[in-house]
């Protein structure tokens, strides 16, 4: 549980960092309020179309008598729903990284800084950050649409269905977005998607300690928007954690008082 609480504890002191830091805090608004524009729109057309297409997803109970027509396309429309807001708070982070590469780069090189030691740099020209962000961003996101497929199914199981299920999309949305949140600092330092997976799961609590929190919060997209530039700080401060201190350079070996001095 120490590990949930430490987790917890980055989501906060990175949220402290961006608010005590106004010029990274106005960066980091730009490309979360463009990001939600774009999701606000197609969640609106989501809540308006879903009915309809529930309805031409389920013609077999075009003849059911009532409630049962009511009850299971209500039902259904209701979990379609939920399962574009799982969706779009899962990708609104990716989203919102892309379009802000340049800027959330230089927000967790600041942070880094701020904390002393080395600060990483990519070396990367922006091209090909754009395109490892992108490119691993789909890789996350199809292992989310699987486990959103398989939540999705497991809706329609009495009871567990509407308790559980949500309970466990949180928790699988909270890890893939801190996943993608301390892949701005974790690919700084050379690591690629299966080894920022790996050491991931080696601290599984605090990965969900820092995500799940954010994950219910970025359900609000307002709140999505405020938070995002210290989640990013949050993020590479939880990064630093689960990377650690980089490697010392191996010192010299000091001279030998014997060894002859050429002249």
């Amino acid at each position: 549980m120490s590990d949930l609480g430490a987790g917890f504890g980055y989501l906060v002191k990175g949220q402290r960092w961006a608010f005590g830091h106004g010029r990274w805090f106005g960066f980091g608004l730009l490309p979360a309020l463009i990001t939600l524009v774009v999701y606000a729109g197609a969640l609106v057309g989501l809540g308006y179309g879903a009915d309809d297409f529930v309805g031409w997803a389920t013609p077999f109970a075009d003849d059911w008598s009532s409630p049962w027509l009511g009850l299971l396309r209500n039902t259904l429309t209701a979990l379609v729903f939920v399962f574009g807001i799982f969706l779009a708070v899962v990708t609104f982070t990716a989203a919102t990284l892309l379009v802000g590469q340049p800027f959330y780069e230089s927000l967790s090189e600041a942070v880094d800084r701020s904390e002393g030691g080395e600060v990483p740099e990519s070396g990367l020209p922006l091209w090909r950050e754009l395109w490892i962000s992108a490119r691993d961003s789909v890789r996350i996101l199809l292992r989310v649409a699987l486990y959103g497929v398989l939540l999705f199914a497991l809706g329609f199981i009495p009871v567990v269905g509407q308790t559980v299920v949500p309970a466990l999309g949180f928790c699988v949305s909270g890890y893939f977005l801190a996943e993608e949140l301390t892949a701005v600092a974790l690919q700084r330092r050379g690591m690629v998607l299966k080894d920022r997976l790996t050491l991931l799961r080696g601290r599984r609590m605090a990965v969900l300690g820092f995500g799940v929190p954010l994950a219910l919060a970025f359900v609000v997209p307002f709140v999505a928007v405020l938070l995002m530039p210290g989640a990013v700080a949050g993020a590479t401060l939880l990064a630093r954690d689960l990377a650690g201190p980089p490697e010392a350079e191996p010192a010299p070996a000091p001279a030998s008082p014997y060894t002859l001095r050429k002249d």
